[in-house]
């Protein structure tokens, strides 16, 4: 189980850091993928160069907790971190995305960061 639940917060916060970078990179197309298209040239710019920030943040935190800190703080941070994908799921119902995307990505992520806590604090 320790390895499972490594190689999980592993992969979540290298997701993190790769949507991060999209964000960065790639906003018009990140965007769609989140559900809520938005125009990176016109007012949303900002807001997509944010998130971009903020999920890459979070994946290099993640990381760090896991190597300096270790597990248990790894798992603090993932139950808490799992807010995040429950507010995008709310936020892509209440700006139109559909609820494939809200719940097939957003709050299936959400269950996954939930799982991998779980699975930290039992290491």
């Amino acid at each position: 189980m320790t390895v499972t639940a490594y190689t999980l917060a592993v992969a979540l916060n290298l997701f993190c850091l790769f949507l991060g970078y999209r964000f960065l990179f790639q906003p018009a197309s990140s965007a769609a993928g989140y559900g809520v298209p938005a125009d990176p040239a016109g007012d949303a710019g900002a807001y997509l160069t944010i998130k971009g920030v903020r999920d890459g943040t979070l994946g290099l935190v993640g990381l760090a907790l896991l190597v300096f800190a270790g597990a248990r703080a790894e798992a603090w941070f993932m139950l808490c971190v799992a807010l995040v994908p429950l507010g995008d799921t709310l936020i892509v119902l209440r700006h139109g995305g559909t609820r494939a995307v809200a719940f097939g990505i957003h709050f299936a992520t959400a269950v996954v960061v939930l799982i991998s806590a779980a699975l930290l604090f039992a290491v």
